[in-house]
């Protein structure tokens, strides 16, 4: 994504992309088969962030490779509502979408709950929007990291204000509840989903709600706030709930030899954390934050989130272009904690082209002893534009047709079965448990 703030968007397609082709051939043209593999298996990566320490992470994930619903309830700037779950035909499709998922190794994906539909008062709750989507998920062994808050949260709550922490807080919670009642499994949340972005788009330029300009930094610390809220709302109820924070992962820099223009660009990339430096405390502890509300860090990359400060997007295979490897080992490296691509995904011909690209630097962030713990194929379906509706083909699947039938993106499976199974080989488990500092360990679980 890419924008003035680092974290962009295009106005016919809000994650943007270069490519546009249409996928032909229809899911019925080409039965897949389960592959022919272990989906839960669990791994350790040994490593740290200095060679005095050593960190033991295994994967709490059913699967490596992931699927990620688009679930955007914002307001736009004009001030219709967005409902992406419902435009999709996802939330009555939910267990069909989860067995589609399913047959091509996906178990584990990422959904959301919309807080707008659940809230119908004050501290009043009709879970009728959520409930079958959650049974579904548990009817089909799915697992599946909530978004608590996709952009979007009732009418009758002012953003700014106290409320907002405490109403989020209090939906939170009980939302917690209603996932423990159904389900024994761990529960994996995402409280706010890419607050640097929601700041930008929301509080900086008036893209979309709270649509106002100039207070990006405002809204980003109030995001934080009902962030932080939120997971204590939750651990309060449920102590073994996991986190997931979703953040764009970015790279920019200059042409420029001047001192000041280097500083002033590096100083714009490294904003890219300051969502995370503020749940964690490392910056303003006043907020609440604490180093254990960071959890599993997700990093969103897409093919323009690399640009030159208040320049053009930095291409592919451009000079400047930073290797996505790295960019994953210096979040882990900040932070001491696993890291997961949580978005990422390009549109139509450039779909199987860019997870290329994308697995060929995880794996190499892997071999660097960085833990990645899956890598999430976002949106997984279609989905319409949030200015335009346009149909943006960027998933796996297409929108449904009049049956509830979607097509499957045939270049972009082969691509993706290819992957799984290179990934897969990196993850194999090495003959002996007794690895030296640094070096990759796996582990077969006994399911």
């Amino acid at each position: 994504m890419r924008n003035d703030l680092g974290f962009g968007s295009n106005d016919l397609c809000p994650k943007k992309f270069l490519f546009v082709n249409y996928c032909p051939r229809a899911w019925a043209d080409k039965p897949i088969a389960p592959l022919n593999r272990t989906a839960a298996r669990a791994f350790r990566v040994l490593g740290g962030t200095s060679r005095d320490d050593q960190m033991e992470v295994e994967s709490p994930f059913e699967s490596f490779f992931m699927g990620g619903f688009e679930c955007s309830t914002h307001r736009r700037r004009d001030g219709t509502r967005l409902d992406l779950l419902a435009a999709t035909r996802h939330d009555e499709l939910a267990e069909a979408d989860y067995r589609c998922l399913e047959t091509v190794g996906l178990r584990t994906v990422r959904d959301g709950l919309r807080w707008h539909l659940v809230e119908t008062s004050p501290h009043r709750y009709d879970w009728s929007s959520a409930l079958p989507m959650i049974r579904a998920a548990h009817s089909t062994g799915t697992q599946v990291i909530w978004d608590l808050c996709h952009y979007g949260w009732p009418d009758d709550i002012d953003i700014w204000s106290a409320a907002f922490v405490d109403r989020f807080a209090r939906f939170a919670g009980e939302a917690a509840r209603i996932m423990r009642e159904e389900s024994d499994a761990v529960r994996f949340y995402c409280p706010v989903n890419e607050m640097s972005f929601w700041a930008w788009a929301g509080g900086e330029v008036a893209r979309m709600n709270p649509a106002t300009r100039h207070r990006g930094g405002e809204l980003k610390r109030q995001l934080a706030r009902a962030a932080i809220a939120a997971i204590e709302a939750v651990r309060a109820v449920d102590r073994r709930a996991r986190f997931v924070y979703a953040e764009p992962g970015i790279h920019v820099t200059t042409h420029s030899k001047r001192r000041s223009d280097r500083a002033a660009a590096e100083g714009y990339r490294l904003l890219q954390f300051e969502a995370c430096d503020l749940i964690s405390g490392k910056l303003e502890p006043e907020l609440g934050g604490r180093a254990d509300y960071l959890d599993i860090v997700g990093v969103n990359f897409y093919p323009d989130n690399q640009w030159l400060f208040n320049g053009p997007t930095i291409p592919f295979g451009h000079h400047s272009y930073r290797p996505f490897r790295e960019i994953l080992s210096e979040t882990h490296a900040r932070y001491g904690r696993p890291v997961m691509v949580s978005e990422t995904g390009a549109e139509g011909s450039a779909r199987a082209s860019w997870l290329h690209y994308v697995c060929g630097e995880v794996r190499a962030a892997l071999a660097a002893d960085v833990p990645v713990l899956g890598l999430c194929l976002y949106p997984i379906v279609d989905y319409p534009g949030w200015e335009n509706e346009r149909c943006c083909d960027v998933g796996l699947f297409s929108v449904p047709d009049e049956n509830g039938n979607r097509r499957v993106c045939e270049a972009l499976l082969e691509e993706l079965e290819r992957q799984q199974l290179m990934i897969e080989a990196a993850r194999a488990p090495l003959p002996s448990l007794a690895a030296p500092r640094g070096q990759l360990s796996l582990v077969a679980s006994n399911d």
